[in-house]
């Protein structure tokens, strides 16, 4: 590496003293700089060179799901991989400095209204800061950025740019990255060093969290979704302060600096090694004083603002001079020297196109130039939308020659979906430097003579001989992670601002140029979009077409608006329901892998005489005889029959889910999956020992109607590549998406519970076919159904052969360690039944329930058994017949739950502490029934998960189970008093029954 900055060393210091071409023109000819563009020409002596001064961090779109980004989140927080950092987001916009000479700039331009502004807060910062101090200060501060080449963002909050949702109540900055751009690709700090470097210069810092354990990290996510619809600064602060293993105030207090209204977070991994390193910068940096605290300040950024409203130039001026020479001795990036303007597009395309056929002086040259060439290639500007605005560089106009020209480049990407294709090239070509937000450039074209070229091109070529990789690497640490997580990132954005910003802020241009009607159009789209809770969205509807009204009228005092009508938009959102509607169809489809025995379930449902006791029609559509796309056809079919009961006989793989949903919500129906049951791996829902059954069962068909039997040759293959269709999901994470997506789950037994372990050689075949199909995807992409004709041809054909043999020669292990064929239909034909009848509660429309909105924490116990119990409990105890006989439970007793922690009582962080067990079994001791004229519980006592103790919050953990009228389900919670006083009625049970329940968010 020090060989490597050596030789770009050379090449610096030689550049210096080159001998240019004798037809270079002094500083003070009179030829304009546009002039000189349009005379200069590119030949063999011509070079250039390009060097970055100021970039923001790559803007990385996650290409999963937010959920499975969360996921992803807790599994490699959860292995010890890696810490969850998560930060404020101020509502704000992006200013970057990088000293007094190399400029300040907003995130696509420069030389502006945004950029002195920037300037001035800043400068006011080191104010605060300093005091007496600061301007020494700002002038050690540019030269120490000029001297290490780096640039620091901050996130710039202030009232006269357009605020976002809230005015802030002062100007300020916040630091949000810190890089080193110095001979190479941007290197941008680690959070721990940028709050070392804060502190050392007295800038304003974030608020940050770490997150380093399972249950701490799920219990963020579960508090952002207990607050994310009506959560503001102070109580997120305080929630995220009781989970968060590391906590670090900001400098800038966002309730004091901008208000409650919160923006959102910002989630990220880092390093594991973060906590660590955190803990010594705090001990090493203390938070630094205000010296400035008391002292006059002179005018503010608002007050300099208004007395300069006419004129922008005047704004700008007036900014500056207060912002002192320290800081900014000079105007030029402002308003030039008065030369004129290199800006048009013509002048653009002049100084792109001579930049990109200049010989590069250097690797950064090579690089940048390499970057630009992808995204100006004919057939890839519709994937880069992109534009290369070009500036003469005035801070080095006294050097302008018509052999040598200095300009600055501005990089604006015009959409998002830039970044995502430049993501893919990467994957594809790793050595691309990264396309980053807020990209500038300082851009050099010059001459040299003939001995001068030689040295250049002889030194540029050692350079890159040398660079291998290790090119500008930083001497500050970085956060360590693979480049597939060190990217992975969710912003958490919270419904209090988005309200104000989108619905009221942007709203206001729909309500006055197009009326109610088409702002109620909007209102109601965006929070469908959010997937606000119902509740939410009715509260909202009010507040929202009161507050429409009001504005309006404000505004007609003189009768100019249209008096249109108001119309309360309809909620086109999920209807809440209780169980499975009669008048409605049914869904019953099946997330498995071939040979999980769906066919055989579809046919005992067709063949039972009482089918699923209404008068509904049952369907079946197997996949193996339909042609075509298959779910298009199972939507038809229902479209024209949405009564019936529809078996959609074909392996449903999560890609499919949700068109599923989509045809609940056409066709007023409920959906049901149909699993078979299985422990599941780490990453997988299904479990070696299923895999291999279902392949041994597969082995052993003849004529198939899909052809997939014992006369396939590549059935093995096929087998796992419908398994790893599920691959990214244990097997709990796997069934709590399904139960929360459709609200019912039948687990079909498959493998009995006390079998043998796997013998060695099923478990090596196995797992020599898992690595053999990653091999083969990572060459040729999944979904193939020839793998004879790929890459590994004969590697497949082998271990076909081979995964026979194996699996027949321990067909007798295979054999035993099924649940009886029969048994296993039985169970799940009686689930279904169950369902079908109205024993489940289901959810609205089978909508997926969207990340958010929590409200409490409890433990889900089978009404089923519940209701079991009870009647049994009718039988032997008289009291509890002459109680129980009054009350219709069939009807009233829908769902059964013991509450841990409710969001009003207890508040968002109990709730969220129960995080790290969701989807997990607990088992629950019900120790007596206690009953009144008004009321009727269950007493609970809950036992254990994982060794761990699950308490409620509750003083009296119970199980409503019925409740008269007038009363309510929390009423229940007064049993211990009404006992004491004579008021209700206990049944001991003795010995306690026991029922395992699962625990859930509600």
């Amino acid at each position: 590496m020090e060989d490597v900055l050596a030789n770009e060393s050379i090449i610096t210091n030689r550049l210096s003293k080159l001998s240019f071409t004798e037809n270079g023109a002094s500083s003070h000819t009179p030829v304009s700089p546009l002039q000189f563009v349009t005379d200069f020409t590119v030949d063999n002596l011509t070079y250039s060179r390009a060097q970055i001064r100021a970039a923001f961090y790559p803007k990385f779109e996650n290409e999963k799901s937010d959920q499975e980004v969360r996921t992803r989140m807790i599994e490699m927080v959860s292995s010890g991989q890696a810490t969850l950092e998560v930060s404020l987001k101020h509502s704000g916009s992006l200013f970057m400095y990088a000293g007094h000479e190399s400029g300040a700039y907003a995130k696509k331009s420069y030389g502006n209204i945004y950029t002195a502004v920037g300037v001035f807060v800043l400068g006011r910062m080191f104010l605060e800061a300093w005091g007496v101090e600061s301007r020494r200060k700002q002038a050690e501060f540019n030269d120490f950025l000029e001297t290490n080449r780096m640039c620091i963002s901050m996130e710039l909050v202030t009232a006269v740019l357009g605020d976002h949702g809230q005015r802030p109540l002062e100007d300020y900055v916040v630091v949000t990255a810190v890089t080193e751009l110095g001979r190479g690709k941007p290197k941008f700090y680690c959070t721990p060093d940028v709050i070392a470097f804060c502190r050392k210069w007295r800038l304003p810092t974030n608020h940050v969290w770490l997150f380093s354990t399972r249950k701490s990290v799920t219990s963020f996510f579960a508090a952002y979704d207990a607050l994310c619809e009506e959560g503001t600064a102070t109580p997120v602060c305080k929630a995220l302060d009781e989970v968060a293993d590391i906590s670090v105030r900001g400098s800038k207090d966002h309730v004091k600096v901008q208000g409650e209204i919160l923006e959102g977070l910002v989630a990220r991994m880092v390093s594991h090694e973060s906590s660590k390193l955190t803990e010594k910068v705090l001990r090493d940096f203390p938070p630094p004083p205000s010296d400035g605290v008391g002292h006059d300040m002179g005018q503010s950024l608002r007050e300099i603002c208004a007395s300069n409203r006419s004129d922008e130039k005047q704004q700008i001026r007036a900014l500056l001079q207060s912002a002192g020479t320290a800081l900014c001795p000079d105007y030029c990036d402002w308003f030039g020297n008065g030369s004129g303007d290199a800006s048009s597009k013509n002048v653009d395309g002049l100084v792109l196109t001579k930049f990109l056929k200049a010989h590069p002086a250097d690797f950064s040259t090579i690089k940048l130039q390499e970057m630009i060439h992808l995204m100006r290639q004919k057939h890839s500007k519709k994937h880069f939308p992109a534009a290369f605005k070009c500036y003469h560089n005035f801070h080095k106009i006294n050097s302008l020659a018509s052999d040598n020209l200095d300009f600055k480049m501005v990089i604006r990407v015009h959409s998002d979906s830039a970044f995502r294709s430049y993501q893919k090239k990467m994957r594809d070509n790793p050595g691309l430097w990264p396309l980053c937000r807020g990209f500038f450039l300082d851009i050099n074209l010059f001459k040299v003579n003939e001995e001068s070229a030689g040295e250049i091109s002889e030194d540029s070529n050692l350079l890159t001989r040398n660079i291998n990789g290790s090119y500008g690497t930083s001497t500050m640490r970085t956060d360590g992670l693979a480049d597939e997580y060190a990217h992975l990132m969710i912003k958490l954005k919270f419904l209090t601002y988005k309200i104000r910003t989108f619905l009221i802020r942007n709203g206001l241009f729909i309500l006055f140029k197009h009326g109610p009607k088409a702002y109620n159009t909007y209102y109601v789209k965006q929070m469908e979009i959010w997937g606000t809770s119902t509740g939410k969205q009715q509260d909202l509807i009010e507040m929202l077409d009161e507050w429409a009204d009001n504005i309006r009228r404000g505004r007609d005092e003189e009768g100019d608006l249209d008096p249109a009508g108001r119309a309360l938009p309809s909620i086109h959102g999920p209807t809440v329901m209780d169980t499975v509607p009669k008048d409605e169809g049914l869904i019953i489809f099946f997330p498995g892998i071939p040979g999980c025995a769906k066919s055989a379930l579809c046919k005992e449902i067709l063949s039972a005489p009482e089918g699923f006791g209404d008068n509904r029609p049952v369907h079946s559509l197997m996949g193996d005889l339909i042609k075509g796309r298959y779910w298009e056809k199972v939507a038809d079919e229902r479209k024209r029959k949405p009564y019936t009961i529809t078996l959609a006989d074909k392996n449903a793989p999560n890609k499919v889910w949700r068109q599923i949903e989509d045809m609940c919500r056409s066709t007023r129906a409920s959906a049901v999956p149909v699993v078979p049951d299985s422990e599941g791996t780490d990453s997988n829902p299904f479990s070696l020992d299923a895999l291999a059954v279902f392949i041994f069962r597969v082995l052993q068909r003849v004529n198939h109607p899909g052809n997939l039997d014992k006369s396939s040759p590549n059935a093995g293959y096929v087998l796992l590549m419908f398994y790893h269709l599920y691959e990214g999901k244990n097997r709990s994470e796997f069934d709590s998406e399904l139960s929360e997506r459709f609200g019912a789950l039948v687990k079909m037994p498959s493998l009995k519970a006390d079998r043998t372990p796997l013998p060695d050689p099923v478990k090596s075949v196995l797992e020599e076919g898992i690595n053999l199909y990653k091999l083969d995807t990572n060459r040729h992409g999944r979904s193939r159904l020839q793998p004879t004709k790929g890459s590994y041809a004969k590697e497949w054909t082998r271990w076909e052969k081979r995964l026979r043999e194996i699996l027949f020669g321990n067909a007798e292990h295979l054999n035993s360690i099924q649940v009886p064929f029969d048994f296993a239909i039985k169970q799940g034909l009686e689930q279904l039944r169950a369902i079908a009848k109205g024993e489940y509660k289901t959810p609205a429309r089978t909508e997926k329930r969207k990340f958010g909105n929590i409200v409490f924490a409890a433990v889900t116990l089978p009404v089923t058994e519940i209701r079991s119990l009870l009647a049994k409990l009718a039988e032997c105890n008289p009291k509890a017949n002459e109680f129980l006989k009054r009350k219709d439970m069939e009807y009233s007793l829908k769902r059964a739950h013991v509450t841990l922690a409710h969001k009003r009582s207890h508040g968002a962080t109990a709730v969220a502490s129960y995080g790290v067990f969701v989807g997990q079994q607990v088992p629950i001791n019900l120790t007596a029934l206690l009953f009144s004229d008004k009321t009727a519980a269950l007493e609970a006592q809950l036992g254990s998960i994982n060794g761990e103790k699950i308490t409620s919050k509750n003083q009296w953990p119970h199980v409503t189970i019925w409740t008269g009228e007038g009363a309510a389900a929390n009423d229940a919670n007064m049993f211990p008093q009404l006992l004491s006083e004579g008021k209700a009625t206990r049944l001991d049970f003795d010995p306690p029954i026991t029922i395992l329940s699962v625990l859930e968010f509600y």
